[in-house]
């Protein structure tokens, strides 16, 4: 809202420093600063509102050491984030870019199914919630739509250049070929690939067995892989929140990792250099993912060791499905195995450990298990490591895996 007003004043009466905001960077900027405001002021009175009206955190024993002394400890403290990300966003991104409707969307999707997950187990104290089919239901509703509006929009394009011709010029007194380049913007399915030369893949030639115009069904493949990455990042996000800080710092890592690239991927020049993908428009999300960042660590100064404020499905759906559906957006989804390798192990751990316990069960008439407990951070618990000790340990690995994504621009 902010740019189209400093935008009008600069236009229409020249006003001083006005101009400033028709910068990427300068409004990015303004987000962080903005939302790290509004989540520390904000935060801290919603805190003390919570802790008036007992909306704490229902504790189950796991066995734990130090697990119980958790009870009563606010939570719904997602509001915080959604808060923080929402508001700098409508102040300084463009709100006629459809990557900004579309994240837009899905912050307030994933935060209302998270909110009223939250409020069941709290207010209606029932500690199951929203049932898991209804979460599910919601998180494949939006990838339906993201996956329909990434695919349609007329928008949401890819600028490639396709060689022509062989024109001569004259080096050193010798004739070289040198290939002309046409530019055109097109509507593509095409998603980046790490670790390969020409790292482009492009979801509709898995249908190429199909024959000629393959690619108008393109859809039938691109669809359900946005649903199935929305899915599975929304909830790998849900099943690391069972730390202080654990969730929020390794969000955001990856939401500044993000950042980087969609700002490459949205610079003409950059991305001409890293020879990748250019999206046009897609800069903008640089305020949004800044506003995210600014959003969780703000977020952190509560949720850290020992937190005072849990963020509760509110927040833990939300940021899951923002990372995943921004990824999509800037064609770097395959990097999520890397980047997100923290939600990858969560989510490998519980999956490993329930299908071993059935198994067993069935073969040798006992329940066996891989770990000690899972998501894998309780299993380092009931090896005996403190808290504060397994979430930094885990911040580390996922600021390692953040810079091998980066370095995947060029390591090919």
């Amino acid at each position: 809202m902010l740019y189209y007003l400093f935008k009008y004043l600069n236009d229409a009466y020249a006003l001083p420093g006005a101009g400033v905001f028709e910068y990427l960077s300068f409004r990015a900027a303004m987000a962080v600063i903005t939302s790290l405001i509004i989540s520390l002021l904000f935060g801290k009175r919603w805190i003390n509102y919570l802790n008036r009206k007992q909306v704490g955190e229902t504790i189950r024993d796991l066995g734990i050491e130090g697990q119980l002394e958790k009870q009563g400890t606010p939570t719904m403290g997602g509001l915080i984030i959604l808060a923080s990300i929402l508001v700098p966003t409508l102040l300084f991104a463009r709100l006629d870019n459809i990557y900004i409707l579309l994240m837009l969307f899905t912050t307030v999707w994933l935060g209302g199914i998270g909110f009223l997950d939250d409020y069941i187990k709290v207010f209606r104290k029932n500690k199951n919630g929203l049932s898991g089919r209804y979460k599910i239901l919601a998180q494949v509703a939006l990838g339906l739509i993201v996956g329909l509006v990434m695919y349609f929009n007329p928008s949401i394009v890819v600028r490639e250049k396709h060689p022509v011709q062989q024109q001569m010029q004259t080096t050193g007194g010798q004739q070289n070929p040198a290939a002309s380049f046409t530019v055109e913007e097109v509507r593509s399915t095409k998603t980046t690939i790490p670790f390969i030369k020409n790292n482009e893949f492009d979801y509709a030639v898995i249908l190429k067995w199909l024959g000629d115009g393959y690619e108008k069904w393109a859809f039938l493949i691109f669809i359900p892989i946005v649903i199935l990455i929305i899915t599975a990042v929304s909830n790998g996000a849900n099943l690391t929140d069972g730390m202080d800080g654990l969730a929020t710092g390794t969000s955001a890592i990856i939401g500044l990792t993000l950042g980087v690239l969609a700002w490459v991927s949205g610079n003409i020049i950059f991305a001409d250099y890293l020879n990748i993908m250019y999206l046009p428009n897609v800069g903008e999300l640089t305020i949004f993912v800044s506003a995210f960042v600014g959003a969780t660590v703000g977020f952190l100064w509560f949720n850290t060791y020992p937190a005072q404020v849990f963020m509760g499905d509110t927040g833990s759906l939300s940021i899951g499905g923002i990372i995943a559906v921004f990824a999509i957006i800037i064609r770097k989804e395959l990097l999520i195995p890397i980047l997100c390798g923290i939600f990858l192990a969560e989510s490998l751990s519980v999956i490993m450990q329930v299908s071993y316990f059935k198994y067993s069960r069935k073969k040798y008439g006992e329940g066996r298990r891989v770990f000690k407990m899972s998501p894998l951070h309780h299993h380092f618990q009931k090896l005996g490591y403190p808290e504060p000790k397994i979430v930094l340990r885990f911040f580390i690995v996922g600021i390692m895996l953040a810079v091998v994504t980066i370095i995947t621009l060029k390591l090919r």
